[in-house]
């Protein structure tokens, strides 16, 4: 027989999930509990037996959160997922790339963690902190073993706190050491430039569509205005998306009189985005490639179907649904699949993907993710040269 303090624990959390069931019941589903009473009946033993029985402590938290996973886990949407706070907080940093740190770019090669550039007038950049510089250590523990994601963790922090680098440095035998003060590190998601080599050509890279890239891309479009050019590449390669107004926005500086976007809703309901031009008057070269997926299709399959440019690479991702980000309590949230998109011609690219107009291949060093040359780059040139 159960000791009496343990009989009250486990009502607690069978209270506690009835509650929630309760809350969904009568706000959401309510039929579900009315047709579906065994299965309801069944998870309430099944905390309660895990409660009583279960081997290592657990507490009731613990299982609402696991509850609450496993509810949006069963729907199978690879883009549907629920986040405890410091999963959010990690999505939050993507969408909009403002956070304490020191401002560099880090990769992998031949697995030591690489600088890959330093970001222009941040901490890291101020330091010192070279391209191609290996850091060994961080806050002296080694990175030797440490995944990528790890070292971004450990490098970013609140702003004002202290991170310590040790760095192998080509060129001297000597282990560099830096103390580095972190600061609110603003990423830029734009850049554009007039190609050195053709003046007449101006080229923009949008890495990430997030909360402020559209104001970024004003800017730059300004930039390069003022200096002027016959012709623009617009570089999507490996852009993994973000939001979806942010892509509206700028679409509608780009397109002609036309429509952007159609989101499609769970009962059919569409909205149509529309841009009223005048648009860009410049020949135009869009280049993907695998890693251009959600807003950047949208970006894309926009172009494409207005006729508006080229696109030149190779086949977009394939991520034709759209997610909302429900804020929910203790700091958690939930990003749901919500909507479908469909490009200007009504074409669904969910799990097919964009077929640029001319596909060309990166020729890659055999064993490495490092192309030899960038042809798609090069084709992109080629193209706008023949119609200035």
């Amino acid at each position: 027989m159960l000791h009496l303090q343990t009989t009250k624990k486990i009502l607690k959390v069978v209270l506690t999930i009835f509650t929630i069931i309760s809350f969904i019941v009568t706000s959401v589903v309510g039929y579900i509990f009315i047709t579906n009473y065994n299965q309801v009946g069944q998870l309430l033993h099944v905390a309660t037996l895990v409660k009583s029985s279960y081997l290592h402590p657990i507490t009731t938290e613990q299982l609402v959160e696991g509850a609450t996973k496993g509810l949006v886990d069963s729907l199978g949407d690879e883009y549907s997922v629920f986040l405890d706070e410091k999963e959010f907080q990690k999505l939050q940093s993507y969408i909009e790339p403002t956070f304490g740190g020191i401002g560099v770019y880090v990769g992998t090669k031949e697995k030591d963690i690489t600088v890959i550039a330093p970001v222009e007038g941040t901490p890291g950049h101020k330091a010192g902190i070279k391209s191609g510089d290996i850091i060994t250590k961080i806050d002296g523990k080694s990175t030797t073993g440490m995944t990528l994601d790890d070292a971004v963790e450990v490098m970013r922090g609140e702003p004002g706190t202290k991170v310590k680098l040790s760095i192998k440095r080509e060129g001297t035998d000597k282990i560099l050491d830096f103390s580095i003060i972190r600061e609110i590190v603003d990423v830029p998601t734009v850049k554009a430039e007039i190609l050195k080599e053709n003046k007449d050509i101006a080229y923009l890279a949008i890495t990430l569509f997030g909360n402020n890239t559209d104001e970024e891309f004003t800017a730059e479009m300004e930039k390069i205005n003022k200096e002027g050019y016959k012709g623009l590449i617009i570089d999507l390669r490996n852009n993994p998306g973000g939001n979806l107004e942010t892509v509206v926005s700028i679409l509608k500086e780009v397109l002609p009189e036309s429509p952007i976007v159609h989101i499609v809703d769970k009962n059919g309901k569409s909205v149509t985005y529309s841009s009223k031009g005048p648009g860009i008057k410049v020949p135009l070269v869009v280049l993907v490639n695998e890693g251009s997926a959600s807003a950047s299709e949208i970006f894309a399959g926009a172009v494409k179907d207005t006729k508006l440019g080229t696109l030149v690479g190779e086949k977009t991702y394939g991520k034709g649904v759209v997610q909302n980000v429900f804020f929910l309590k203790d700091g958690a949230g939930l990003k749901l699949t919500t909507a479908k998109y469909l490009t200007p011609n009504k074409n669904d690219i969910h799990k097919l993907g964009i077929k640029p107009d001319e596909e060309v291949k990166l020729p890659l060093i055999t064993g490495s993710e490092e192309f030899i040359e960038d042809t798609q780059l090069k084709k992109a040139i080629e193209l706008l040269q023949g119609k200035l």
